[in-house]
């Protein structure tokens, strides 16, 4: 408790103003080789063909590898392991990983990639939930387009309903998206002379990583070190792989160290985003300004692959009621394919968008009750004891009526 309500000098911050800091991008061997993917321009189709013969005869191209010549695995994923590491056929969206490209030098590795030539087959795609949940809508998952769906029940909704005095409902949107972090991916990746790995990255998740590169390799997880250096920035954007795999590949396919290093348009492009959502609220509230019953149904895009989207809609179900007694809940929550950028992990998990739909409804409902949104929000607020929609008893750390309370004196706003 020494560190509460004190502040601390982050053990890092000198470092990083005197520029000491070692990042990826920092980390240099000798006979060092670049490499880099050429990514999808289509969001769905089928490759018919690829100019890799012509690519690799090009000046300072070491190799140019497609999906035939991977050790081992070619996928990956968090939860689920549908992300390709190289597409093999079909591509989902736009920046799948295509060809890996292994050069001399960062000149070569530019051009090499600027002149890879891929054929498509160009399918129709599904960019929304409601096309996506449409009977011929193509099908993006895994034999659905429907990746999660939880149901959370509590009460009797006709009784809740009932004893309402209004009863608000409305359609709210929330936005993906993109986590901008100042440090675009970056990996190095050096293969041993004993058949081991080492690898170099600004990384969430080094023990996940560690699982992926040794899957991709078909090596035992004790043959991989993942070395975490300085992160610059994160937010749940580097808990996907992204650069690793392709390091690792590149480097124990050439026996020499090998980096791998994002522009930032292909960091953006590459890697995960916050959901968008689209979120049905129904609310009730009795004369009193009780809330009685609230009836939501959420829709997730969770984009062309799997990542965190389960976790994410699973939190937005168990978070929609937000930090209030209600009594009477029904809520449904549902993670949804599309061919658009996938979605996982960021800031919230799902928690980050729900309240934009909840708290609206209750500041609606307080002008209908010509009742301070302040003090609605008090009288409906968790306390010790209370119990939340998913039947959890809150026994300690329930602060929001303390919170509250400090707000109205501030603001002089009579809560009683």
């Amino acid at each position: 408790m020494k560190s509460v309500g004190e502040s601390i000098i982050r053990s890092d911050s000198l470092e990083k103003v005197l520029g000491k800091a070692i990042y990826p991008d920092d980390i240099e061997f000798d006979d060092m080789l670049y490499a880099g993917v050429k990514r999808s321009s289509i969001a769905y189709g089928k490759i018919l063909s690829i100019n890799i013969d012509e690519v690799r005869r090009m000046n300072d191209i070491v190799e140019v590898i497609d999906y035939s010549m991977l050790p081992s695995a070619n996928s990956h994923g968090v939860i689920f392991k549908d992300i390709p590491t190289l597409v093999k056929d079909v591509v989902k969206r736009v920046g799948d990983c295509i060809v890996l490209v292994v050069a001399k030098t960062k000149k070569a590795l530019k051009n090499a990639l600027d002149n890879v030539k891929i054929e498509y087959e160009v399918y129709k795609g599904s960019f929304s939930i409601e096309d996506s949940l449409k009977e011929d809508a193509p099908i993006i998952g895994d034999g659905s387009n429907i990746l999660y769906d939880i149901k959370i029940k509590k009460g009797n909704m006709e009784e809740g309903f009932s004893k309402s005095k209004f009863i608000e409902e409305n359609w709210y949107n929330t936005q993906m998206t993109e986590h901008a972090f100042l440090q675009p991916e970056c990996a190095v990746a050096n293969f041993c002379e004993d058949g081991t790995i080492d690898i170099y990255v600004a990384t969430q998740y080094p023990h996940y990583d560690r699982k992926e590169v040794s899957r991709a390799l078909g090596l035992n997880e004790e043959s991989v070190r993942v070395h975490n250096a300085v992160i610059g920035g994160a937010f749940g954007g580097r808990e996907d792989i992204n650069p690793q795999c392709h390091a690792a590949i590149a480097s124990y396919i050439t026996k020499k160290p090998v980096k791998v290093l994002y522009s930032r348009d292909e960091s953006t492009i590459s890697h995960c985003k916050r959901h968008p959502m689209k979120m049905y609220y129904k609310t009730a509230v009795d004369q009193n300004g009780k809330l009685c019953a609230l009836k939501a149904i959420i829709y997730g895009d969770t984009g062309a692959y799997a990542s965190w989207g389960m976790n994410v809609l699973r939190k937005a179900a168990v978070h929609a009621t937000g930090p209030y007694e209600i009594p009477n809940v029904d809520i449904r929550a549902m993670a949804i394919y599309t061919n658009n950028p996938f979605c996982g992990a960021m800031r919230g998990f799902g928690a980050a968008q729900v309240p934009f739909a909840m708290e609206s409804q209750m500041d609606i409902l307080a002008k209908k009750l010509n009742m301070n949104p302040l003090k609605f929000r008090y009288i409906n607020s968790f306390d010790l004891g209370s119990t939340t929609a998913t039947g959890q008893i809150l026994k300690s750390s329930v602060g929001i009526k303390k919170c509250i309370e400090k707000m109205a004196t501030v603001d002089k706003i009579d809560l009683s």
